[in-house]
């Protein structure tokens, strides 16, 4: 993935850091275990820093959870800020820099507990993906046709989950509605519909929340859910059923730190049924929550602070 000329070096760079990570990886044991490592990165935020016809650089708000699913130490999640710059090359966007530092930390919701570590072993590496986002979308606005697969399935539950934590599905009645008719089941379109307009406006009138996604004094809205693992429960020509692994942040950016952003991990079941051409959700439910320790020395950062990963704009791509 990386540019001309610029490959040497980004292995050499990856190298340095996975030298650096590798310890995180033992969960309290003597030596890291390949096959129980956890290691899964989910992106928050993306904000485009600057773009042109040749390249490009993106600043990405990602969660990191590391550790084992053997030995007696809870997988630790961390927060990084990660800037990548792109060119333009061969017809494809190639990688020419990255580079990481301390991100935003949001604390875990008080409501979680941290799970043990053998919690975690359907998320080893033989057990679980990662997901793949392409950006792919139509007309729409909403994600293009997925193909007739399970990978296309996994990818059809990310972008589920995905929209299902976006800010305007709170806030935007109009573009709940479009979403759900490009995304749902047409047996189920009409349900869905009616639930997601009560847990909209639920969500809206306990966070004090108008329909530009801010507060009377200001302050933004701020979801996002990010997919850390995918794995098939069942899988067929016409129906699926998607197991995700989320972190999923909400809360307020502003001054009143009693609704700052906290971060939540929940497993989701996505249920697909084939229609139409691509992937329809027929359910999204959540299910156990899978919580990693929370970041080593560091403190949560102001709910203020978060501005500037919130608006629709700063979304990642869907998968």
């Amino acid at each position: 993935m990386a540019s001309k000329g610029t490959a040497e070096g980004a292995v050499k760079k990856a190298d340095h850091a996975a030298g650096d990570t590798l310890g995180s990886l033992r969960g309290g044991t003597s030596k890291v275990s390949a096959k129980k490592t956890i290691a899964r990165t989910g992106v928050l935020s993306a904000h485009v820093l600057g773009f042109d016809a040749h390249g490009a650089m993106v600043r990405l708000w990602t969660t990191t959870v590391r550790g084992s699913a053997a030995g007696h130490t809870t997988p630790k999640t961390d927060f990084q800020s990660v800037t990548v710059t792109l060119t333009w090359e061969a017809n494809d966007w190639k990688l020419k820099d990255s580079s990481a530092s301390k991100g935003l930390v949001a604390p875990i919701d008080v409501r979680q507990a941290s799970n043990v570590p053998g919690d975690f072993a359907d998320y080893v590496p033989a057990a679980a993906e990662d997901p793949v986002q392409s950006g792919a979308v139509d007309q729409s606005g909403f994600p293009a046709p997925y193909g007739h697969n399970e990978r296309r399935a996994r990818a059809a539950a990310v972008s589920a989950t995905m929209l299902y934590g976006d800010p305007r599905f709170f806030t935007d009645e109009g573009w709940r509605h479009r979403m759900l008719a490009t995304t749902a089941a047409s047996s189920v379109r009409h349900s869905v519909t009616e639930e997601t307009d009560s847990t909209a406006r639920l969500v809206v009138e306990n966070r004090g929340v108008g329909a530009d996604g801010t507060t009377a004094d200001g302050s933004e809205l701020i979801t996002r859910t990010a997919a850390l693992a995918t794995r098939s429960i069942s899988y067929s020509d016409q129906a699926a059923s998607i197991e995700l692994w989320t972190a999923s942040v909400g809360g307020v950016a502003g001054k009143d730190e009693t609704q700052r952003p906290q971060v939540a991990f929940l497993r989701m079941t996505v249920d697909l049924i084939w229609e139409d051409g691509t992937w329809k959700t027929t359910a999204v439910t959540p299910s156990e929550p899978l919580v990693p320790s929370p970041p080593a020395m560091q403190e949560a950062d102001p709910a203020d602070s978060f501005a500037d990963v919130g608006g629709v704009n700063n979304a990642p791509a869907t998968a």
